[in-house]
């Protein structure tokens, strides 16, 4: 079992991942407080909601015409998994590149504490906070968003 400081860590550089990467690839999650929440961990990229009216291979389609890669961070609930699921199905469709990795990394990293992307900041708050007070020399500022 990994302490809470070396999960707010390794969640800590996900993030980091995810600022960098979303300048140029876009990160597609489920809905609009999913858009909500990355932006408030400091995601400034391109975010794209999946849930747009639209069916998934349509959104497939039309996002393949602007890129060529994607970053899938569904939820990591029973519903997020399928939408991952019909994502990649679509993405490999239309012949582009899709990365599901971070999704994977922070569901094992938060599984049993939150099953969603919108629980995020909450989560990372709470976290920052547990480890500064359990270790008041911590190496990171509570108040971090993703920059050392």
């Amino acid at each position: 079992m990994i302490s809470e400081a070396e999960r707010l860590d390794k969640l800590e550089d996900i993030v980091d991942e995810l600022i960098e990467r979303s300048q140029s690839e876009p990160v597609i999650v489920e809905g609009a407080r999913d858009v909500r929440a990355l932006r408030e961990i400091g995601v400034e990229g391109i975010i794209k909601p999946v849930n747009t009216g639209i069916g998934i291979i349509n959104f497939c389609e039309a996002l393949s015409a602007d890129y060529t890669s994607f970053i899938i961070l569904t939820d990591w609930d029973r519903k997020g998994g399928q939408i991952a699921h019909h994502l990649r199905i679509g993405f490999e469709s239309v012949d582009v590149k899709y990365d599901l990795q971070m999704r994977t990394q922070m569901a094992m990293l938060v599984k049993k504490e939150i099953k969603d992307v919108e629980s995020l900041p909450s989560y990372l708050e709470r976290l920052r906070k547990s480890v500064v007070t359990k270790t008041p020399n911590a190496r990171r500022d509570p108040g971090r968003r993703g920059k050392d």
